[in-house]
């Protein structure tokens, strides 16, 4: 009796010899014979091209010895960019690449701190060209969860940086100009920790309530922030109350806070489900995004679905949502950094959902699901004040990374 593979074998062929012999459009009565090395044409549509990555979003930020170009991507480049020097610009080619329409008008805006220009191969590549002119060197990164392409830019002056002047009767050029000035002294920063009171948040198969452990981390992260002289904390609760979302965003603004830090704790209906994941606000990443951002907003699933889904709040602006952005990447790469030297840590990367907290909120603002409390072995690290103490400890060394620019180099 032929196996199973051998039956599929034969009926391959027969569909090959099947095709052969059907009439196609055009008067055509049937397709040439195929002979020697020659490929049958079923071949080149079996063998489909694999999907091209597609930069969403270009976003730059000036530090004080750099300047950072982050191309954000729907998935890996593959295969890896390549780069070239020409005798007045420094080029990355991005294989397999195409250029979204948000990332092409914002090529093209006059707010991007110096000149990019994008190009499209015979090849199907993207090309970004940067002028060399008043840059000393540049170091480029691959980066992963989510797929991003960061590129530091060093100037040629310690105390300058290039930039980008619009002229529109002629192509913009790299110039000299002073740094921008040096934000407040005071840094604010809002922490978060969610649930509380009649709220207990997740539960543990163990009787681990999510509101007591987070409010344990936010203490800790405080006390860490506390220690630095130029930052001023404040806590949406300090002790075990209830809430209103609306309440922690209001306060969040009323106290012009440049950061908000929200904890949670995940839950998931698999048990086996564990490790961490940052979010900022936008659309739901995926379905179990919005599953999430609902249980933590306290609303049905249905709910956040209309206005939620596809208004991006008012009060949004595309900085707030770039800078969210780059708070949640830094905070969250150096918490797997760091917790990833005492436990096998899972990295489910970074997200967007529609969470009350961070679309009312008029600053960068993030949320962290620190754990799955629905997992044992993650419900008994919870449990542990050394866990606890660790997981403030990388949050702070994220928000350090981020509010320091210097510390952002080797990311």
């Amino acid at each position: 009796m032929p196996s199973t593979r051998m039956i599929f074998l034969y009926s391959c062929i027969g569909i090959f010899f099947l095709l052969g012999s059907l009439p196609f459009p055009g008067g055509a009565t049937e397709t040439p014979p195929f002979s020697g090395g020659e490929a049958h044409p079923l071949v080149h549509l079996i063998a489909q091209t694999p999907p091209s990555t597609s930069i969403r979003n270009i976003r730059t930020h000036r530090h004080k010895h750099f300047t950072r170009v982050v191309l954000d991507l729907n998935r890996p480049v593959h295969p890896g960019p390549q780069e070239h020097r020409t005798a007045t610009t420094f080029q990355l080619e991005l294989p397999n690449t195409q250029l979204a329409k948000p990332a092409l008008a914002k090529s093209t805006a006059d707010s991007l701190p110096l000149r990019l220009d994008f190009s499209t191969t015979s090849s199907g590549s993207i090309r970004l060209s940067i002028p060399i002119e008043g840059w000393k060197r540049y170091k480029w990164y691959v980066l992963k969860k989510p797929a991003r392409i960061v590129l530091d830019l060093y100037p040629l002056s310690e105390t300058a940086v290039t930039t980008r002047v619009p002229d529109s009767s002629t192509p913009a050029s790299p110039v000299i100009s002073p740094p921008p000035p040096v934000i407040k002294k005071d840094l604010v920063i809002v922490i978060d920790p969610g649930h509380g009171g009649k709220d207990p948040g997740a539960l543990g198969r163990k009787g681990t309530r999510e509101k007591d452990v987070v409010l344990r981390v936010a203490n800790h992260l405080r006390d860490l922030l506390a220690k630095q002289g130029s930052t001023k904390v404040f806590m949406t609760r300090e002790t075990d109350v209830f809430i209103e979302l609306e309440d922690r965003a209001t306060f969040a603004n009323t106290h012009k806070a440049d950061l908000f830090v929200s904890i949670h704790i995940n839950s998931h209906p698999q048990t086996s489900v564990k490790g961490l994941e940052f979010y900022h606000f936008g659309e739901a990443s995926d379905p179990r995004a919005l599953a999430v951002a609902a249980r933590e907003n306290g609303t049905p699933l249905e709910k956040n679905a209309a206005p939620w889904q596809f208004i991006l709040a008012d009060k949004l602006t595309d900085k707030k949502i770039d800078d969210s952005r780059e708070l949640a990447w830094t905070t969250k790469n150096s918490l797997v950094k760091f917790l990833d030297a005492f436990y096998k840590i899972k990295d489910h990367g970074i997200k967007t959902a529609p969470f009350f907290v961070l679309r009312m909120t008029t600053m960068p603002a993030i949320l962290a699901e620190i754990a799955f409390i629905s997992n044992p072995t993650e419900e008994k690290l919870l449990q542990s004040s050394t866990y606890q103490k660790r997981v403030a400890k990388g949050i702070f060394k994220g928000l350090q990374s981020y509010i320091t620019p210097l510390q952002t180099a080797s990311r």
